[in-house]
């Protein structure tokens, strides 16, 4: 009985001891607050402004990118755009949309034209104002844009029911500082 005893003093003044000892450090809790938390903002997929089409599964925009569907319910061609090489907005597409890297991409695009089904490429553009110039002048465009550069130049699709700014959309990236 002693033996306990002595373990649960030798246990409160062990507690006691490191309480004084925090007490001399600030808390941790201010430096958290001070840690940026990280903002993020939908990638829209944008249209021209005359597709009668509103949304997308995430499984029809992967056709649509992919060149497996290649109309428009108003019989326009699709006409793929999309940012250059590095940019976050397309590793977001290639992540969640085609679900492979740049090089697999090539591939991809590389052999559909081997076996003669050719879809073209996506355009590829430098910036945002690049993009939402080709999809507006462009009746049967598609491309993606940060939802914070999107304008009436281009219409927002729904993906899955959702747009980009709303909860369990499924193309998000970081905000731009």
């Amino acid at each position: 009985m002693k033996v306990v005893r002595g373990f649960v003093w030798l246990g409160v003044v062990a507690l006691l001891s490191m309480s004084a000892a925090a007490s001399s450090f600030p808390p941790a809790w201010p430096l958290a607050s001070r840690v940026a938390r990280n903002k993020w903002e939908g990638l829209a997929i944008v249209v021209n402004p005359k597709n009668p089409t509103d949304s997308l599964t995430l499984e029809q925009l992967r056709s649509v990118f992919l060149g497996e569907r290649r109309w428009w319910p108003n019989h326009r061609h699709v006409a793929l755009s999309g940012m250059r090489r590095g940019t976050p907005e397309r590793q977001t597409v290639l992540r969640v949309i085609y679900g492979m890297d740049d090089r697999n991409l090539d591939h991809y695009f590389l052999y559909q034209t081997f076996k003669g089904e050719a879809p073209r490429p996506p355009a590829t553009l430098k910036n945002a104002a690049d993009v939402k110039k080709f999809v507006g002048a462009t009746p049967g465009a598609v491309g993606y844009l940060r939802a914070s550069d999107v304008d009436k130049s281009v219409k927002v699709l729904r993906v899955n029911g959702l747009l980009p700014d709303e909860d369990g959309y499924p193309m998000r990236l970081r905000a731009r500082p």
